[in-house]
């Protein structure tokens, strides 16, 4: 098992990002080498912590003790600081990563720089998956939003698992369908749906993902920015900026320090 030090990389040049997409931060990409935890970045000696890693992924949750023991000297696990770009379009598609902790966004990018979020990956997600159908090289781009643990493991190490564990092969083709049909219901509402709707069921589902009861309602517990939402429904800013303001005045909606509590929960479902 290896762990990589994400700081030791250098940065993706200018040339090689998209036209006008964000800053040098922004782009800053995955590295390679081993350090300490007293320097900033993860040294994690020991395999049982990587056996306990991969315990909280679902699919690996009918191997053995042994068999996660196995596991484990194939996977490197790394730091990925927020705002850290892990990959992007065109680069090789050689590894699937799994999430311990903190949170991944997928999206498209386009050459002016205009992005659309595909969906966001949490502890216990894996992504990156496509690689495992034809190893070609990826055609999204995955970013720590969220300072993020995370796990990778070869194209063909995984490979390997799948052919000799049925069960974590039907595992991962059922989740593969069902991101198939998440990203159809998607486009669905993308072009169907006006503003409204579609931030008022981005709302609820993050309500269902993220939750928390609060004395005003249901607070969303993870903060977003407006242009975050407008990624997510492939609107601006400026929109979703407005909409959620008409929201607050129809007392649907509540904000707090970029959270939002829910107050009419039903208010909104009759938007959708």
């Amino acid at each position: 098992m290896c762990y990589l030090d994400t700081a030791s990389k250098p940065s993706l040049g200018l040339a090689s990002r998209p036209p006008g997409f964000g800053s040098e931060a922004t782009i800053e990409r995955f590295g390679t080498g081993k350090t300490n935890v007293r320097s900033g970045v993860w040294a994690l000696q020991e395999d049982r912590r990587a056996v306990s890693h991969l315990k909280k992924i679902p699919i690996f949750k009918t191997l053995s003790a042994n068999e996660l023991t196995t596991l484990g000297d194939n996977i490197e696990l790394s730091e990925a600081r927020r705002r850290r770009v892990i990959y992007m379009p065109g680069d090789p598609g050689n590894t699937v990563f799994f999430v311990i902790s903190g949170r991944v966004k997928i999206s498209r990018v386009t050459p002016d720089g205009k992005e659309l979020t595909l969906a966001y990956r949490a502890a216990g997600d894996l992504f990156g998956e496509l690689c495992m159908v034809d190893g070609g090289p990826r055609e999204e781009m995955a970013e720590a939003v969220e300072d993020a643990i995370l796990a990778q493991m070869p194209r063909e190490k995984l490979d390997k698992v799948v052919s000799e564990h049925v069960e974590i092969g039907f595992a991962m083709t059922k989740m593969m369908i069902e991101r198939r049909r998440a990203l159809e219901r998607k486009m669905e509402d993308l072009i169907f749906k006006d503003v409204n709707s579609k931030l008022a069921e981005l709302l609820l589902k993050l309500s269902k993902s993220y939750g928390v009861d609060d004395d005003r309602g249901t607070m969303v517990a993870i903060k977003m920015t407006h242009q975050e939402m407008a990624n997510l429904i492939g609107s601006t800013r400026e929109t979703v900026s407005l909409t959620l303001s008409q929201f607050k005045r129809k007392k649907l909606i509540q904000t707090d320090s970029r959270k939002v509590i829910i107050t009419d929960r039903e208010g909104l479902r009759a938007l959708i």
